[in-house]
């Protein structure tokens, strides 16, 4: 549960149909299961207790009455377990059958949800036998005392900020409006679903998007348990396919035509971020009490554990007896996959989708920006290295669709003290490649000479020593666009702003930025994808070399002719830099939960005490330098984080960076 992670179970049991007794045993031995394997929220099939398909039996007393028995059964078997779980089961009220899910927690029935959508077409036939059940809560009678039977029940954890639970019964959530809309509009952060769904052909991927679909429009968890084998196969066949789903993202899914129960730490903290910076999200209070929802509150930890309890009748969620304090479960390997790269697809074909559409963006936003300017030329400082490729790259797009001649784009090469010949060479054979004009300007004289003016000795290789080059540098490319009518071009990426490791109105600025939101990581992959798609072999060739070529802004001289000035050992692994960007902007968490998820993404591969070394670099940096991003050139936004002041990051240039640093420095 520390820092906002929920293990959560989707289980199906091998059912008898039409047996409680044995049903509530198998449920039973799963709970206890999952409550060995630290999970906290588990949700069974629909009706699984006497099975789905009993047909006419659902009609029968006997059937009903052992049905009880088994709730009780289940309900007594939970007594000194923290799991929440939920499972379904025909229920009587009023005189009426309702196929609901019974939600039970430590020894205490906490209510139940019936199903509003019942289906009546094709193979199913649930009107026969139940009613729809209410959306406003009703008491319904339970030995001796009463719990709440509705629709609209919301379980929230009193020990646990953003877990709110709300269940809905299989066909609600394939129905136009489902339930769960307004679940979650009233403050359910994880929804419940109970299932029976048969299979047909084809049918199991429009499951998986509906339920994660649905994940992702409401912002939420989703626990989705379907029937498997044990139901009746006189007509059908259920593959017990479940799912846990995250705003979108599948966590884990287990296999069809076999009986599995899997398990997944949701975490609720990214949606509560997420639901945070959206201010199109309702505030749940209001819609809360126009939709007339009842609160009941649970706790995974009881302060009076220990103590003897009495069991008054009396409303759910005011009658507990034996409660105990279930495991405290330590920070330990979390059971969802850690990206070490999130801002990269793994998948190869997504990740070649992922960098044709950002090269797609970065030269449209080029694109309007010529055509608003009337420029018809584009200068680019042209290093040999990574980022100066990407952005000619891009300008070579932006050119095609305004079918301008490549000729136009004036590639300029400025050596100084610390450029090496590779990287040299790589510069102009990729000019040459790719047809653009190149100018050769070397800056060594010039800068020797306005070190001379302000007396900076050429051998004190100090900040003023390594600017210099950066200044002049950007000097020499505006003049130079001044003199053809056109525009410079920004070659920065994101990272290396992230981290204010750029020249303050050196490389820091140009005329437009095509590289200010693509991280380092991704940088490298956009190339490698214009190397892999170009057709042309030798072009590919330079761009390889280019992917191979150690990361530098090369301002200190070589070393035998090699680059002396590598920057992620002066700055960190950019890989690093990266993943600790992401969270803490895309989501605010905390030092400590990335520290945390980075242990396990790059496991094997940092130690402890390098990730804390990098992460507390990356915070001074991050704070310190925010006066780089506060005056950035326009650049187009190209994922779901971005540095500019004028979007994503607005952020005083002055604020303190001690709670973080000081939140690093107790982490043990």
């Amino acid at each position: 549960m520390k820092h906002g992670f929920l293990r959560a179970a989707a289980a199906t049991p091998k059912i008898r149909v039409a047996d409680p007794v044995y049903n509530a045993e198998q449920i039973i031995e799963l709970i206890s299961q999952g409550h060995k394997r630290g999970v906290k929220l588990m949700a069974f099939p629909e009706l699984c207790l006497t099975g789905y398909t009993c047909g006419d039996l659902f009609l029968q007393s006997s059937l009903l009455e052992k049905a009880r028995e088994g709730l009780k059964t289940v309900i007594d078997s939970t007594r000194g377990k923290d799991t929440l779980v939920f499972f379904g089961l025909p229920w009587e009220h009023g005189g009426k059958l309702y196929n609901v899910a019974a939600a039970v927690q430590n020894g205490r029935f906490l209510g139940m949800i019936p199903k509003q959508n019942l289906p009546n077409y094709s193979e199913f036939y649930e009107a026969r036998h139940f009613c729809p059940g209410a959306g406003r809560p009703v008491m319904t009678e339970w030995e001796g005392g009463q719990v709440p039977m509705g629709a609209n029940l919301l379980f929230k954890c009193s020990d646990m900020p953003g877990l709110t639970v709300a269940a809905e019964v299989c066909e609600d959530v394939w129905v136009p409006c489902p339930p769960s809309i307004g679940h979650a509009m009233a403050g359910a952060t994880v929804v419940v679903n109970c299932s029976a769904s048969d299979e047909t052909t084809g049918k199991d991927m429009y499951r998986h998007e509906l339920i994660c679909s649905q994940s992702a429009r409401l912002v939420c968890g989703y626990v989705y348990a379907n029937a498997g084998e044990g139901e009746s196969t006189q007509d059908l066949v259920f593959g017990g396919q479940n799912i846990i789903a995250e705003n979108g993202a599948c966590l884990v899914e287990s296999r069809r035509f076999s009986n599995e129960s899997i398990c997944a730490d949701m975490d609720l903290e990214r949606l509560a971020s997420d639901r945070r910076r959206m201010n199109t999200y309702p505030a749940a209070d209001s819609v809360r009490e126009k939709g007339g929802y009842q609160v009941v509150e649970f706790a995974f930890r009881n302060p009076e554990a220990g103590k003897a309890t009495e069991a008054p009748a009396g409303p759910a969620g005011k009658a507990a007896a034996g409660i105990t304090k279930g495991p405290d479960v330590t920070p330990g390997p979390i059971l969802r996959f850690v990206d070490p790269t999130p801002f990269v697809p793994h998948d190869e074909g997504q990740r070649s989708r992922r960098c044709e559409e950002i090269l797609s963006i970065q030269a449209m936003g080029l694109k309007k920006r010529l055509e608003h300017t009337e420029c018809r030329n584009v200068v680019v400082g042209l290093s040999g290295g990574l980022d100066s490729t990407l952005a000619l790259l891009v300008a070579i797009r932006a050119f095609e669709l305004l079918k301008l001649p490549r000729t136009s784009i004036h590639c300029v090469t400025m050596p100084c003290f610390g450029t090496t010949g590779r990287t040299y060479a790589n510069a102009c054979s990729l000019a040459a490649k790719v047809g653009a004009s190149l100018k050769e300007i070397n800056i060594r004289q010039s800068v020797t000479r306005h070190f001379a003016d302000i007396g900076q000795a050429l051998d004190n290789h100090d900040v003023t020593y390594e600017n210099g080059q950066a200044r002049e540098r950007t000097q020499v490319l505006m003049d130079v666009a001044n003199q053809l009518g056109g525009l410079v071009i920004g070659t920065g990426d994101m990272s290396e702003l992230a981290l204010g490791w750029a020249t303050y109105n050196g490389d820091h600025m140009s005329m437009y930025g095509v590289n200010a939101s693509v991280p380092k990581t991704l940088v490298r992959h956009l190339v490698r994808y214009y190397a892999d798609t170009c057709n042309e072999e030798e072009l590919s060739r330079v761009l390889m070399d280019i992917l191979d070529t150690p990361v530098s802004p090369e301002l200190l001289p070589p070393e035998d002719g090699q680059i002396a000035q590598k920057t992620e050992d002066l700055v960190g692994p950019y890989e690093l830099h990266d993943f600790y960007l992401y969270y803490v902007l895309r989501y605010g968490y905390r030092p400590s939960k990335i520290y945390r998820l980075a242990m396990q993404a790059f496991d094997g591969r940092y130690n402890r005490e390098t990730i804390l070394k990098w992460l507390k670099v990356f915070y001074r940096r991050f704070f310190s330098q925010q006066f780089k991003r506060s005056c950035l050139p326009d650049g187009p936004k190209v994922g779901s984080v971005a540095v500019s002041p004028r979007g994503d990051l607005r952020m005083p240039s002055d604020a303190s960076s001690r709670l973080w640093l000081e939140e690093i420095e107790n982490i043990r």
